[in-house]
């Protein structure tokens, strides 16, 4: 009988319920109503006390409710502690815009959780079966899963202060329905199980038979797969974590940024995880719009020749490649235009958090300073402080002609993202003097003289670009 089959699988496992207290989820259908009649038919055997929760999701009106009373007698008869909560998921859909499976599955497991601390629950067990593992996996690798969600249901994790775990994943749909025949369980059967509206029914019905024509004991096959996957995807997972922390420059709340040359030396299998280590640490609660296209969105936009790109990814999540860096990151905004006028000296704030000063002065400056810029006395004031504009232009030292300034930035490997903040500084006919950091112009005025001069200084902050420029 499948008692002894149980027994062995949860040795194998390693995973010993003695002298505990045990919670089992009953709907009342084959599955779980032939887990809770195992475990109360052993429960002086394993010195186990047993407490059977179940949860009418209101889904079928007066034909759940009955399904309900149905687990309260069947519990009643063989003295099992019983609880019992009826839940409006269907309005509880309405507020959370959750599918019915998803928002059933928040509110069942909201109350198991609240009898399992009431009672001083150590595990929950879950009627979970080899046929339903068989058609997770199936569904999760044609839907696109990727990492250990590939390996279907796991055979038990961390719950509340003690563990769900789930005896039934070596047994087949057909060994528990003959286990219910023998023992007269007459268990309750929900209609919604054999339409073919709902995906997991049609791989129920129509791809199960086929496997289990091919080989019978297919689940047990899936099972031994579902292990090794996940014992595989733990030991890369670590690796993962080890390797990606030598390859991020910067991991804060809402952002994280890699070094594009040290991330694509890691072999192949790192990668990818890396990316869902990210993804993961930044999202928190993955949406479900989030698939694998999004993995192979992101090695597009760090292999392309092309230096720079942005990729916009669900609730706000913004993928910004510069040059040898990808950032990861919330809350990216498009700089907005300004416009700064000086005309005397001080201390000049820009929208950015960086800073112009301006003095007079008549020590000696060194014209190479990239950040700082000498300007003649004569020059007509004020002086404009700017973001950039469509077909800047400037003339620089040792060129003839002008240069776009599209194209300096390109050339300086300026981040796309800093462009738009990026202060141009021209004199009153908008002519380009100085592009801070970078270039400054061939212009009459500029680092033309002999005395004193107007000293215009430019402070960064909070940039990745500190380091001083000096002209070649």
């Amino acid at each position: 009988m499948i008692g002894k089959k149980v027994e062995n699988f949860l040795h194998q496992k390693k995973f010993h319920i003695e002298n505990s207290r045990v919670l089992v989820g009953v709907s009342g259908g084959p599955d779980s109503l032939a887990l809770l009649h195992l475990l109360w038919k052993n429960q002086k055997k394993w010195n186990i006390e047993i407490f059977a929760a179940h949860v009418d999701h209101m889904f079928r009106g007066e034909e759940s409710y009955e399904e309900a009373l149905f687990v309260q007698e069947f519990c009643k008869i063989r003295n099992i502690a019983f609880e019992m909560k009826q839940v409006d998921v269907p309005q509880y859909m309405e507020q959370t815009g959750l599918s019915s499976e998803v928002a059933a599955r928040e509110c069942r497991y909201q109350f198991f959780a609240e009898v399992f601390v009431n009672n001083k629950i150590d595990y929950l067990a879950l009627g979970h079966h080899g046929d339903d593992q068989v058609e997770t996996i199936l569904m999760r690798l044609t839907r696109g899963s990727t990492g250990k969600a590939r390996a279907g249901i796991p055979f038990a994790r961390t719950f509340n202060t003690g563990y769900i775990f789930r005896p039934f994943l070596c047994l087949s749909r057909v060994e528990i329905e003959a286990y219910c025949t023998y023992y007269e369980l007459n268990p309750r059967r929900d209609p919604s199980n054999d339409t073919l509206e709902y995906s997991r029914n049609r791989f129920r019905h129509q791809v199960l038979p086929f496997l289990h024509q091919e080989n019978p004991q297919v689940h047990l096959q899936f099972e031994r797969f579902s292990d090794e996957l996940s014992s595989d995807e733990d030991f890369l997972q670590q690796l993962s974590i080890q390797e990606m922390s030598k390859v991020m420059k910067v991991q804060e709340q809402g952002k994280i940024v890699i070094g594009i040359k040290d991330f694509l030396a890691l072999p192949m299998p790192l990668q990818r995880r890396g990316i869902q280590l990210i993804l993961k640490y930044l999202y928190k609660e993955k949406p479900a719009s989030l698939s694998a296209i999004h993995i192979d969105q992101v090695f597009v936009l760090i292999t392309n020749p092309h230096p720079s790109g942005i990729l916009d990814f669900p609730n706000g999540l913004k993928i910004v490649r510069s040059y040898d860096e990808c950032q990861f990151l919330f809350g990216l905004q498009e700089a907005e235009p300004y416009r700064i006028e000086i005309s005397k000296t001080g201390s000049y704030l820009l929208p950015n958090g960086a800073r112009f000063e301006m003095v007079y002065a008549d020590e000696e400056c060194d014209d190479k300073d990239l950040y700082t810029l000498k300007l003649n006395l004569e020059i007509s004031l004020p002086i404009i402080i700017r973001s950039r504009e469509k077909g800047d232009r400037m003339t620089l030292k040792g060129m003839t002609g002008t240069k776009k300034l599209k194209n300096l930035f390109i050339e300086q490997k300026v981040p796309v993202q800093e462009r738009n903040s990026w202060p141009v500084v021209t004199d009153y006919s908008n002519q380009i003097l100085w592009i801070p950091g970078l270039k400054k112009a061939n212009h009459p005025f500029v680092g033309n003289s002999s005395n004193r001069y107007i000293r215009l200084k430019y402070i960064k902050h909070g940039s990745s670009r500190g380091a001083q420029r000096n002209e070649k």
